[in-house]
């Protein structure tokens, strides 16, 4: 048992810590984004360019603005600290899936002469992934965290929608997209069973 609460809490410390430093580390570069007269703004993805697509990931930590970076912080820490107490490889690996899956999206779809940044999509992917983690590796609390989850986030989904041309419903899509394949992508093996239908530990 002391074990048991030994590995929780080293896990909560963990992705607690990795959450924080992620949130810390956009306000830094939106400081120094905002001193240099916006010139990481560069590193935004800017459509059907090829060079472009070097910006994928730098764009997803990068926002136009403190209001931009603020109203991504918090849901990105909720959700990011949730999913990463599954464990930080898999959590690491979920948040690349969505990065690039959200990224290529934008980059394909998003209107010509605009220029795209920011960590929604990023949180719309962390939402996709933790409302159907549950379902997909047919966990209990999993589903009980998304069905939670949906409660308090489910709001947000109306963000893929294109209702506001200032706001990048694309990368929000193609972000829940990239989520839910990445619970598929990276579902946990099941338990073998031995013939009398015992699970084998």
């Amino acid at each position: 048992m002391t074990g048991t609460r030994t590995g929780v809490t080293a896990r909560t410390v963990t992705a607690g810590a990795v959450m924080l430093g992620w949130i810390a580390l956009l306000w830094v570069l939106e400081g120094i984004d905002t001193a240099t007269g916006n010139a990481l703004d560069t590193y935004g993805i800017s459509p059907r360019e090829a060079s472009e697509l070097a910006d994928i990931v730098p764009s997803a930590f990068l926002h136009s603005g403190w209001e931009h970076v603020a109203s991504n912080s918090v849901p990105l820490l909720v959700l990011g600290f949730i999913a990463a107490l599954g464990g930080i490889r898999r959590f690491a690996a979920v948040v690349l899936v969505v990065i690039v899956t959200s990224g290529l999206g934008v980059w394909l779809t998003a209107p010509p002469h605009t220029v795209t940044l920011g960590a929604s999509g990023v949180v719309f992917g962390l939402l996709g992934y933790l409302l159907v983690r549950g379902f997909v590796d047919r966990r209990p609390l999993d589903i009980l965290v998304g069905v939670l989850i949906a409660a308090a986030y489910g709001s947000l989904l109306v963000g893929v929608l294109p209702t506001d041309s200032g706001i990048s419903w694309q990368g929000h899509l193609f972000g829940l997209v990239g989520g839910v394949a990445a619970a598929f992508v990276f579902r946990r093996p099941r338990r073998p069973r031995d013939p009398a239908g015992y699970v084998t530990v």
